[in-house]
């Protein structure tokens, strides 16, 4: 185990994206079509993939501000709890009518998970939420994107950006592929990366082997393109080549919001100046701290915390 050095160094990071509660359920195994089991417990926790990223990026030292959108119901306040306590600035963060976003998440005696969101109030951050936090994300030295929020917010914090744009495309919907070629990373898993090269390459052969999907993205016109592949680690790629880089093994409890750590350390790294490769070194080890502990938010690590090592 060892520590890392903070990123409160780095220039201003943005996260514009979704914001949750999060339904956990713990059961023995994941139900099969059309069968009912007994969840052994449930808790509602604070998520959303925007607000997950924006939280781990902070407790590793990072300036992160949040644009989003939460509802004026009852759970509202649960959600930017552990956001206020990591230091984000929530100041372009909006409360509208109607209820906050929730994801259903169902947690297996394995660590695997399955997650259903509905959307809520993170519908709302289409364009003109954006548009309404301009400056600040134009400010930013990386504006930080997911899936969880409509296409056209996510296009128009793109174009707002001047700095690196790390574009998590988790679910992936359908968005401009010239922002998804702005991306620098995109940051995607296996099943994901086959789904945004068809976006890119409608009607090509969609390849197996992970490095050859990272290397057909990269052929699209993707200045740099991150791989997460769970306990195997990541593939990343750009200008300088591509590295395959291991995880950590750790005994996994829940890995929902893993990929999240990932992304929010690999993004502060970033924006401390950091090369692809290194960002990625850290970001594997801050996933595998994650998916030890219950829940995303509260799993993730902070600047005293000792991460697992690689093991040589």
């Amino acid at each position: 185990m060892s520590s890392f050095t903070p990123t409160a160094d780095g220039g201003p990071i943005v996260v514009v994206g979704s914001i949750n509660v999060d339904q956990v359920m713990v059961v023995e195994r994941h139900p099969a079509p059309g069968e009912t089991l007994i969840a052994r417990s449930m808790e509602f926790l604070p998520g959303g993939k925007g607000a997950n990223q924006a939280v781990a990026a902070a407790r590793l030292g990072a300036h992160v501000s949040l644009v989003g959108a939460t509802g004026r119901d009852a759970v509202a306040a649960l959600t930017i709890e552990l956001l206020e306590r990591a230091g984000v600035d929530l100041s372009a963060v909006s409360a509208i009518d109607g209820p906050t976003g929730l994801a259903l998440v169902t947690v297996a005696d394995d660590g695997e998970n399955t997650i259903v969101v509905v959307p809520g109030a993170n519908a709302a951050v289409g364009e003109s939420v954006v548009v309404g936090a301009a400056e600040l994300i134009a400010q930013a030295a990386v504006v930080v994107l997911q899936g969880e929020i409509p296409a056209a917010g996510i296009e128009a914090a793109a174009r707002l950006a001047t700095g690196r744009v790390v574009l998590n495309l988790a679910p992936v919907i359908t968005v401009d592929p010239a922002t998804i070629r702005r991306a620098d990373p995109l940051v995607v898993n296996e099943h994901e990366a086959a789904l945004v090269l068809a976006i890119l390459d409608p009607g090509t052969d969609i390849p197996r082997a992970d490095a050859e999907l990272v290397s057909r993205l990269r052929a699209t016109g993707v200045t740099s393109v991150v791989l997460t592949r769970g306990e195997q680690g990541a593939i990343c790629s750009d200008s300088l080549g591509t590295t395959t880089v291991p995880s950590p093994r750790v005994a996994a409890v829940d890995s929902s919001g893993a990929g999240d750590a990932f992304v929010g350390a690999l993004s502060g790294r970033l924006a401390a100046g950091s090369s692809l490769v290194d960002a990625v070194r850290l970001a594997v080890r801050v996933g595998a701290f994650a998916v030890r502990t219950l829940g995303t938010q509260q799993s993730y690590p902070g600047v005293d915390d000792d991460l697992p090592e690689v093991e040589k």
